[in-house]
């Protein structure tokens, strides 16, 4: 049984992984046994994030490349197929958010969110998938998020490129399972980090929003996340293909509750 989960001697490229929950998934599949490949558009960030991944003992390499940029993409994965080796998993994981009011957000903002959180995946799976596609294996997962089924306030960009995300990740499932290349989704609800810390203390009122609109009752810790990650880059997972696991703590399972109600 435990063989299924083993990704010892696998290679995962993880885009993003500096910091947050993109960095909880990587250690958990470098905990797993994967090497780790992880890049960033700036290097400092990425040597920050080599320390604290080689702190836990995780063999690491990092690359310095934009996954917008067609021809830097192309170069850093057959780079990295050069010196690191053939890359097993992927992960979809770099994006932003930018929240504004979609009355008045610039189509430069709306362009630049669709373009890093949907066409970037696009690029980093075309030039990956050309390789699995000639070993015939490989394991893709697209980060996606509750925002792929559920609309809200100030992020019609986001929301726009994860839904999209959704669909790209079921069509690359229909174009490469043939190939033996499982591509599957994961979607987080509302996790404790860094970047949440100030929406969760001090009595905010959002904080008090999430605990009531969850079933579980808290918020999400990142270590919540890797038993999915790892699920989807394992043996395990072979034909699961096209889906998308939503980590959410069962806020997409329930139209919620009233405030007043125990």
């Amino acid at each position: 049984m435990k063989n299924l989960f083993d990704l010892t001697g696998k290679r995962a490229l993880v885009t993003g992984a500096v910091h947050g929950l993109g960095m909880a998934m990587a250690k958990g599949l470098g905990h797993a046994g994967a090497e780790l490949i992880v890049n960033n558009h700036t290097q400092d960030m990425l040597d920050t994030a080599k320390s604290e991944y080689e702190s836990e003992g995780l063999k690491v390499n990092t690359y310095v490349f934009d996954v917008t940029d067609d021809e830097a993409v192309k170069k850093h994965i057959d780079l990295i197929e050069k010196e690191v080796g053939p890359i097993d998993i992927l992960i979809n994981n770099a994006g932003i958010i930018k929240r504004t009011p979609m009355e008045e957000m610039e189509a430069a903002d709306y362009r630049a969110v669709i373009d890093v959180n949907l066409v970037g995946p696009f690029i980093v799976s075309k030039y990956v998938g050309q390789k699995m596609i000639t070993r015939r294996a490989g394991k893709i997962i697209n980060i996606n998020s509750m925002m792929s089924e559920l609309g809200r306030n100030t992020v019609s960009a986001y929301a726009a490129s994860k839904g999209g995300l959704k669909m790209l990740t079921k069509n690359m499932a229909t174009e490469w399972a043939k190939y033996n290349i499982q591509t599957n989704g994961i979607g987080p609800g509302y996790f404790a980090t860094s970047q949440t810390a100030p929406i969760r203390v001090g009595g905010h009122p959002f904080n008090e929003f999430i605990i009531s609109r969850t079933p579980a009752a808290r918020w999400g810790d990142p270590e919540d996340l890797v038993g999915a990650t790892v699920f989807l880059a394992s043996k395990a997972s072979d034909f699961v293909n096209g889906q998308i696991i939503y980590v959410d703590g069962g806020i997409l399972a329930t139209i919620g509750k009233p405030a007043n109600e125990d």
